[in-house]
């Protein structure tokens, strides 16, 4: 009985410790991954930001301008472009995002789904998906997302959607990710600040230049937002893949350290049983003798 025990034991740590050898590779390649993820993510940031700014230096600029990516409808319709994974392993990601979808989506309104693990389950649950086929989140070019974006844009337009929004992942720091949703259409423009006040000490802040749009503030907003929410959308796709890599990194950090564990308990355990063994050997031994 006690052979069989230590057998059994000698199988499950061999088994434990092969895991551990993969969830361990796993992360160092989660871990490369990340950190190149994350410096494509930061490099974008400038250049969305310089966007965002030229977008509100037009409308605080020109109050009088309309554009109907900025007014806001009655229609209370949602297109939503939804990021996930295309592989599993990356703890709770893409279970934060289902949760997130299925508490706040209309399973009539249109999506998109970009990612391979969640596209059969938003099917068994209704979803209105526009994508006949499952849309590799990994492979994805940006004239896919482009295009993504664009029949948002073309419902919004028609009137078929009063709004268009991402739901997407976070990157909040290495450790924490969040899944939220970052709405496109109808654009809002966070005003730029006043002209400056004179500051305490008397001095005041430098005016800023006076720039003019060529060949008016509307033209340049109809063609200028559209570029604005694809790139937007672009930065919140090279968020989640951060967050993905980030979370998958995680867990099977995770993974590996229980795996230590366990691999402790067993062989205190495997050590007990052969203990156990070689002293009742040596207890018949004794035993054999002495009836001799």
């Amino acid at each position: 009985m006690a052979g069989q025990s230590r057998q059994a034991l000698r199988t499950r740590i061999k088994s434990v410790k092969s895991t551990r050898k993969i969830t361990k590779a796993m992360e160092m390649i989660a871990n490369a991954k990340l950190f190149r993820q994350r410096s494509k993510m930061e490099s974008n940031r400038e250049y969305a930001q310089r966007l965002q700014n030229t977008v509100d230096e037009i409308v605080y600029k020109n109050p009088e301008a309309e554009s109907m990516f900025l007014t806001k409808t009655n229609n209370e319709h949602k297109m939503t472009i939804v990021f996930c994974s295309d592989l599993g392993l990356c703890g709770g990601y893409n279970s934060n995002v289902m949760k997130l979808a299925r508490e706040s989506l209309d399973p009539e309104d249109p999506v998109i789904l970009i990612g391979m693990s969640l596209y059969h389950q938003f099917q068994e649950y209704g979803f209105h998906l526009l994508n006949d086929a499952p849309i590799s989140s990994d492979k994805i070019t940006f004239l896919e997302l482009k295009k993504a974006v664009e029949t948002g844009t073309r419902l919004y337009q028609n009137g078929e959607v009063g709004t268009v929004q991402l739901l997407y992942t976070q990157f909040v720091n290495t450790m924490t990710f969040r899944a939220s949703f970052d709405v496109l259409l109808p654009c809002t423009i966070a005003e730029e600040e006043k002209q400056a006040e004179p500051e305490k000490n008397g001095a005041e802040k430098e005016l800023p230049k006076e720039t003019l749009f060529e060949p008016n503030a509307e033209s340049i907003l109809n063609s200028l937002i559209p570029m604005m929410v694809q790139d937007v959308a672009y930065s919140d796709w090279m968020e989640s893949t951060t967050s993905e890599q980030g979370s998958r990194r995680v867990a099977m950090k995770t993974a590996s350290d229980n795996a230590d564990d366990l691999n402790q308990s067993l062989q205190l355990e495997y050590n007990k049983a052969r203990q156990a063994a070689i002293t009742q050997e040596i207890t018949e031994i004794v035993g054999g003798s002495s009836a001799v």
